[in-house]
């Protein structure tokens, strides 16, 4: 079953085009991505999705609700987390909660069960302001509302940016166990390595999809040799590769750049010996497997 169905949706404002014909299906109790930098069109279309915003054109469906039509009733039954921190920052904890569910005409206590696992690591702050919590105590906090009256379909914009590491990976963690009690969660995510944690992904750049797969599938329709490509000048290397008439494409990654090539089955010796000429030293050249943020540049090549 469909919970959340798009279909050829297009916002503007003004000349802009933020979301640009666009469509894709979300399955019940899937944990969908959308990845892409800022600027990609994520914000405004979970604006639409979650009532917020009116489409320019196209349709869109939430639990089989028109966004436009039943937005009243949509209100009810989706939680939706905004990327930047929107709760009474001089309210406590436990106030904050407490409002939420007096709003959904609920309690705390009747969908605890809900919200258990993320509410312990916030007990022993439940009389701190929400203002003073640290970054990644006010997106527990966040996500503690948006579930307090039990929703059928979870919106996260971005709700990772600037928090640490430690975090991050303690938010994932709270995601997985959320979708095992049959939530599906649609997440926006500016990091790439964040596509792996879900089911399904959909890259978009300025307000476009570039695909739509599962991580994995995604991946393995990369087709060149990719090369990890190092030297003692990275920059002048880099310069240097820009300028290389094989060059396909060629960007930083980490400590190292990542290459691929007009021809094909190009050799690792081939490229030494090129980069070689041009008395480069301590040159590292190995072939590695693709990711997501590969994938994602090559798509934008492509379009």
């Amino acid at each position: 079953m469909n919970i959340v169905e798009v279909k050829n949706i297009t916002k503007t404002f003004k000349s802009t085009v933020a979301v640009d014909d666009i469509s894709f299906e979300v399955n019940q109790g899937e944990l969908f991505g959308l990845i892409g930098p800022d600027g990609a069109g994520k914000t405004t279309l979970f604006r639409m999705l979650t009532t917020l915003l009116i489409p320019k054109s196209g349709y869109a469906r939430v639990l089989g609700l028109d966004i436009v039509k039943d937005y009243k009733k949509i209100r009810k039954r989706v939680g939706y987390m905004p990327g930047r921190f929107s709760l009474y920052q001089d309210l406590s904890v436990e106030e904050n909660l407490k409002f939420f569910a007096t709003i959904f005409g609920t309690t705390i206590e009747e969908n605890y069960d809900l919200i258990k696992d993320i509410y312990v690591l916030l007990e022993p702050f439940k009389k701190r302001k929400a203002g003073k919590l640290s970054g990644g105590m006010k997106q527990k906090l966040a996500l503690c509302c948006a579930l307090i009256h039990k929703p059928d379909v979870l919106f996260l914009d971005e709700p990772t940016t600037g928090v640490d590491p430690v975090s991050r990976n303690e938010f994932w963690e709270m995601l997985r166990n959320l979708k095992e009690q049959g939530i599906t969660i649609l997440v926006s995510t500016p990091y790439m390595d964040e596509a792996s944690l879900c089911d399904r992904v959909a890259l978009m750049q300025k307000g476009k999809t570039l695909g739509i797969d599962t991580p994995s599938e995604i991946i393995s329709q990369y087709k060149k040799t990719l090369f990890a490509v190092s030297s003692s000048d990275r920059y002048g290397l880099f310069q240097s590769l820009l300028k290389y008439e094989n060059r396909h494409s060629v960007f930083p990654f980490g400590d190292f750049l990542h290459y691929t090539d007009k021809r094909e089955n190009v050799s690792r010796d081939e490229l030494k010996k090129y980069i070689e000429s041009l008395n480069h030293k301590e040159i590292f050249i190995e072939p590695v497997k693709p990711t997501i943020e590969d994938c994602f540049m090559e798509l934008m090549e492509e379009n």
